[in-house]
């Protein structure tokens, strides 16, 4: 895992087209700001997993 340090206002740049920006910084909650293209898909981790909880539902299972 790569960590860094940003302060608001600050971005980090994912490839050439996805830019993640510390928007402001309250008590123990960070704003980020997304700025990516549309094909994109971008989520919040909980959601994501849900996500894939329910796509592996409609899926058979593979035998060992």
């Amino acid at each position: 895992m790569l960590v860094l340090t940003r302060r608001a206002g600050e971005s980090i740049m994912i490839d050439d087209e996805i830019e993640l920006k510390v928007l402001k910084i309250r008590g123990s909650q960070v704003h980020l700001g997304i700025d990516a293209p549309k094909r994109a898909a971008v989520h919040r981790k909980e959601v994501w997993l849900r996500i894939r909880e329910e796509s592996d539902e409609g899926k058979p299972e593979q035998a060992s």
